[in-house]
């Protein structure tokens, strides 16, 4: 691994935990829900699909929002746009880093200079990364709700780098834990990327990461390494 100028992260579990259950069941129990395993699966069926589509630039993050909790809405008499806002804040709320994350961070401060690009929406970004004390690490935050397009399309890694100042494609690494949105963006922005597997699948189709990392403890030394 050579050393960057420049390392864009992605951020759900890639440098956060992302729990949409607990998420879920903490802000349905705030309205005397019990909220079960099959309450969470026919949830992401409606989901997943819209992730799909919003990623695809189908449709947007407002309608992804507001969707997905159409059918509780209308049996809790509750706007969804409420709900999605409450499920935000639990999300917020819960969150923590993942192991590594802190650490390699920390030892990278100084030595690169760190961004995050993620297709989350801006209030639970904002949120987590004062919440767990991390803001202060990155330079550049770009969220897709804010951008209006989302990875994989290589718009928004083109808008980052512009926030970046423009630095040349071969000294920024882009590091993330989904092959189909953060690795083949960084691959469309002609980006060399991380891929941090840290279940052991296999690459899937078309998509090659330069790197391919178990852990962020194994990030972090190897980047470390590169630089020295």
């Amino acid at each position: 691994m050579k050393a960057y100028e420049w390392i864009l992260f992605d951020a759900d579990d890639t440098l956060f935990h992302f729990d949409a259950f607990g998420g879920l069941r903490l802000m349905f129990s705030r309205y005397d829900v019990d909220f079960a395993e099959q309450d969470y699966h026919t949830y992401q069926s409606v989901n997943k699909l819209l992730w799909i589509d919003y990623q695809n630039g189908h449709i947007g993050a407002e309608q992804v929002q507001r969707q997905r909790f159409q059918t509780w809405a209308q049996r809790l008499l509750i706007p969804a746009h409420e709900l999605n806002r409450a499920y935000l804040a639990a999300m917020a709320e819960i969150c923590t880093p993942l192991e590594g994350a802190v650490s390699l961070l920390a030892s990278l401060r100084g030595q690169a200079r760190l961004g995050i690009i993620t297709n989350g929406f801006t209030e639970l970004q904002q949120a987590r990364l004062e919440r767990t004390g991390l803001a202060h690490h990155f330079d550049v935050l770009v969220i897709s709700e804010q951008v209006g397009i989302a990875k994989p399309h290589r718009d928004i890694f083109d808008h980052a780098l512009t926030l970046m100042g423009d630095p040349a494609r071969d000294r920024v690494l882009m590091v993330g834990d989904n092959p189909d949105s953060d690795i083949l963006g960084g691959i469309n922005a002609g980006l060399d990327t991380c891929w941090v597997n840290l279940d052991g699948r296999k690459v899937p189709g078309m998509v090659n990461p330069t790197y391919q990392v178990t852990s962020l403890a194994e990030l972090e030394r190897r980047l470390l390494v590169a630089k020295n």
